[in-house]
């Protein structure tokens, strides 16, 4: 597994298992399915309500705690420093482990900066390895970054060959910040798995599309978080570093970048939705 360095020394791998709409009776067999396959970096968060299947896998295994990579993120129902810490704690437990390796501003919505304080706290007390930021937009990322004793170490957005982030890894490389890929294969918008370009590019290779897409990220410093709840395609997913793309191959991607996100996190309905999440989304409600 390739690793990247952190902007405070930590190695983290570029490729992991994303667990985003894994229901929480699936989480633990699909986390226990991508460990075995050979997955070391899991990502998860509050608002997903899996953190305990996570830490079941995890301790059912018994895969030392060294070798593996936790991310979670705070919620924005918990966002503001009181709360924010509780929850780390909460966290913690649920993950049923002493650390978490990384740990994100899920939303930027709320008390964020009261929450990232908290996150600080629980880094400078050695509960957290490195802290960032997810969904936050440009003038926001700055904003706090420029606020924070502690800078991002990461940075998780949607990313993915349609929508390479370039703009965004300008603004946050001055901060060391490394961006991280939610939703790296455009969860399978815009024909990403029939398109000619990555069909014509895999077929040198004897890979599929997808392996494809995912080399490319990870070959621009991008950490990419694939989620699949099939054991078939989380292997297939981890099978991309036995090959190397040229410069042509990777021009080709390039030219198929449009900017166009899926999800607009500036936007004030997306906001409002949100913020009402745990009404509407909260299986214990």
């Amino acid at each position: 597994m390739k690793t990247i360095t952190l902007n405070n020394g930590i190695e983290m791998p570029t490729l992991g298992y994303g667990v985003f709409q894994v229901s929480p009776k699936e989480c633990e067999r699909c986390v226990t399915d991508a460990i075995h396959t050979g997955y070391r970096l899991i990502d998860t968060a509050q608002a997903y309500y899996n953190e305990e299947g996570v830490g079941n896998a995890i301790v059912r295994l018994g895969v030392p705690r060294k070798e593996l990579f936790i991310t979670t993120k705070v919620w924005i129902s918990n966002a503001g420093e009181e709360k924010a810490a509780r929850s780390i704690d909460e966290s913690l437990r649920k993950l049923r482990t002493d650390y978490i390796d990384l740990l994100l501003v899920h939303q930027p919505f709320g008390d964020y900066y009261g929450t990232y304080r908290a996150m600080q706290k629980a880094y400078q007390e050695g509960k957290v390895r490195a802290i960032g930021l997810s969904n936050f937009y440009g003038a926001r990322f700055v904003d706090l970054a420029e606020n924070m004793e502690v800078k991002p170490a990461v940075l998780q957005v949607e990313a993915h060959v349609f929508a390479q982030q370039t703009a965004m890894r300008e603004t946050i490389a001055p901060y060391g910040t490394r961006l991280m890929a939610w939703g790296p294969l455009a969860q399978g918008a815009d024909n990403l798995f029939k398109d000619e370009t990555l069909r014509g590019i895999g077929a040198k290779y004897g890979k599929s599309n997808a392996q494809i897409a995912l080399k490319f990220l990870t070959d621009e410093g991008i950490i990419a978080i694939p989620k699949s709840v099939h054991k078939e395609r989380m292997k297939e997913n981890f099978e991309i570093f036995d090959f190397e793309l040229t410069e042509e191959d990777r021009k080709a991607i390039h030219r198929l970048d449009t900017g166009k996100l899926k999800v607009d996190h500036n936007d004030p309905v997306l906001a409002k939705f949100l913020l009402d999440y745990d009404k509407n989304f909260n299986p214990d409600n």
